[in-house]
């Protein structure tokens, strides 16, 4: 199976929504549609899979396989694919990245273990034994999904800073960390490390701010439907061009502001419905307990697209 040799993550990475059937099987024609109009917006660097953004707490180890396998088939070895890791188990997910290591991915998204929530922070050897564990397994570089600290599942920098000492694979963190002076110290310190641990930004709400402070690429489950504003934003940011960023903000927040609304559970509930307006998919459907929104709420999506002027194209399914 083709993979990116010693893959470093950086650029325009969006996380690609799992289409489903009425029945809530998943529909793999929509999702092969999906990935390759991903794939087709130039400036995109890689593509994440089995995320957030594609339910993953609702899908078996063989969906999840299955998931990861169609996509390098669609990708054919021409973008890198990111894995998602999201067990509960180190021995869980040890089993999820020599998965990965043998169906296309070249990099994994480590999520942290829903137990680090009763005082993992304060055992900062319990996360550098889920990553020893994951890297013992695979040869893939890994990225840590660095949660709000308030929750209990983010790590301290300092914790950050020994998985990057210890565990040689870590390239890189998906910081949702949502505290803008932490999110620049995270930057600050972790790429400038001898070895350095690149910050890629899923701060999509405030995106713009969080790009200006110097990530080296973002992460981000909008990228489904606003990939190529993603680029232009990153690439508007890179060249120091204040202007061209503010007016692509603009549009980026009209619809940030929809998806992101509270509550959060219904974010990429809510981008399968945008990509249903624009004629990407079919069918919004989501697994429990996830439930479809209402008629109000796909109203107010459908006029955010219109503000950011994002538009149909014609269906790609």
């Amino acid at each position: 199976m083709a993979r990116f040799e010693d893959y470093q993550p950086q650029g325009v990475i969006p996380a690609c929504l799992l289409p489903f059937r009425d029945d809530l099987s998943i529909d793999d024609q929509a999702y092969r549609a999906h990935i390759r109009q991903l794939a087709a917006v130039e400036g995109v660097s890689a593509i994440t899979v089995n995320g957030h953004s594609c339910e993953v707490p609702s899908l078996s180890f063989d969906e999840q396989q299955r998931v990861l396998e169609i996509a390098a088939d669609e990708l054919e070895g021409k973008t890198p694919i990111i894995n998602g890791i999201y067990a509960d188990g180190s021995l869980d997910a040890a089993r999820l990245a020599r998965m990965s290591r043998q169906a296309g991915a070249s990099c994994l998204l480590v999520f942290p273990p829903n137990p680090f929530i009763m005082g993992a922070q304060r055992r900062p050897e319990m996360a550098l034994k889920h990553f020893e564990t994951i890297a013992a397994a695979t040869d893939l570089p890994l990225i840590v999904f660095q949660y709000p600290l308030g929750g209990g599942q983010g790590y301290p920098l300092e914790t950050l800073l020994m998985l990057a000492q210890r565990v040689p694979s870590v390239r890189a963190i998906k910081d949702w960390c949502g505290d803008p002076a932490l999110h620049q110290r995270h930057i600050g310190v972790l790429q400038s490390l001898a070895r350095p641990v690149n910050v890629l930004t899923t701060h999509s709400a405030w995106l713009l701010s969080s790009l200006v402070l110097g990530c080296h690429g973002l992460l981000s489950g909008s990228g489904s439907v606003i990939a190529d504003l993603h680029v232009a934003l990153w690439r508007a940011v890179r060249a120091g061009d204040l202007g061209a960023a503010r007016a692509l903000n603009e549009r980026i927040r009209a619809l940030a502001e929809v998806f992101y609304a509270d509550p959060w559970v219904d974010m990429h509930n809510r981008m399968k419905e945008a990509l249903v307006i624009l004629g990407r998919l079919r069918c919004a459907a989501v697994r429990p307990p996830l439930v479809k929104l209402g008629a109000a709420e796909i109203a107010r999506i459908r006029a955010a697209l219109e503000r950011a002027g994002v538009r149909q194209e014609g269906a790609f399914i």
